[in-house]
Parts: structure tokens; C-alpha cells; sequence
């Protein structure tokens, strides 16, 4: 078994040094989290809500992807991934350019907390098991942080008009 999957992670990486099983320790962690959240649900008899509203989409989508960046690229989050990644400079409005370092479960931690796409997923299931658990702060959450994007929007906006007006 254990030569099958060496000769697995040979044939995928090709020349990359690429850490899979660290990989599949975060995807474990993963996979563990989503487990116990459905055993607490079960236990405690909550249930999903039956069908999700069109405006609870849109809520959980904007508050997924202000909060997976905000993790992913804020100056103020860079202590979270600071034992993970080297500073390299700004990459944009407010927005931190950093590369991932180290090597096994380090790199692969630091993949997953520098690409705001990657924490997507995990922000995403930690707002539904918020909308089963704690509905009304969630959503609370959820309309803090869509408002965030939206003004984030404005602002790159309002930059980009006075750009333009000023020649």
C-alpha cells in the first residue's frame, strides 16, 4: 500500500516537490470538523433550514468572500499567517502580497491561508454550521461582513472614478 501511494504522489508531482499528505492532513482536519458539527447537530436536534432564501445565498456568498479575504490578505490578519509565510509587499488596495514558506504541513497551512479561494470552503461550511446553531447572530455576521464588500466595492470605485476625472 504504501509503495502504491509513493509511486502515486511520484507520478503526480512529476518534478514539483509537492506535500499530498499534508494535504491530506488539512483535508482530514476538514472532513473531521464537518463530522462533528453534523454529530453536534444531531445531538442537539437541530436541523438545516429546509430551503435557503435567495437573500441568505447572497448574504452567506458576500460574507464568504469578504471574510476568506480578509483571512487570506488583510495587513491585520497577517499574524495568523505569519508563521506560515514570508512578507513580500502590497498587492493592492489594503491587500498584502505574501509567499507561502517552509516545507510538508507548513506550506500546505500556508496554501490554504494565503488564497482567500481555498478558504472559501471552510468559511462557507463555518457560516452554514452558524446559520444551524446560532441563526440570528450569523446572519448578523453575515450582513457585517456583506456590507464590508459592498462598501469595498464603493471605495475601488470612487478610486477609480477620481482617477479618471483627474486626467
Amino acid at each position: 500500500m504504501t509503495e502504491t501511494l509513493q509511486e502515486i504522489k511520484r507520478e503526480y508531482e512529476g518534478e514539483d516537490n509537492r506535500p499530498l499528505a499534508s494535504y491530506s492532513r488539512v483535508l482530514a482536519v476538514y472532513g473531521g470538523a464537518v463530522t462533528v458539527l453534523l454529530a453536534a447537530a444531531r445531538l442537539t436536534g437541530r436541523q438545516a433550514p429546509e430551503k435557503i432564501k435567495v437573500m441568505d445565498l447572497m448574504l452567506m456568498g458576500l460574507f464568504t468572500h469578504r471574510l476568506s479575504r480578509t483571512l487570506a490578505k488583510d495587513p491585520v490578519t497577517s499574524p495568523i499567517r505569519a508563521p506560515f509565510t514570508r512578507y513580500e509587499g502590497v498587492s493592492g488596495p489594503a491587500e498584502l502580497r505574501e509567499r507561502v514558506r517552509g516545507h510538508g504541513l507548513q506550506h500546505a497551512v500556508g496554501e490554504l491561508l494565503t488564497c482567500p479561494f481555498c478558504l472559501s470552503q471552510w468559511t462557507a461550511t463555518g457560516y452554514a454550521a452558524g446559520t444551524v446553531f446560532f441563526p440570528r447572530l450569523t446572519r448578523l455576521a453575515g450582513a457585517t461582513m456583506a456590507a464590508v464588500a459592498i462598501s469595498d466595492w464603493l471605495q475601488l470605485a470612487y478610486a477609480r472614478l477620481m482617477k479618471k476625472a483627474e486626467g
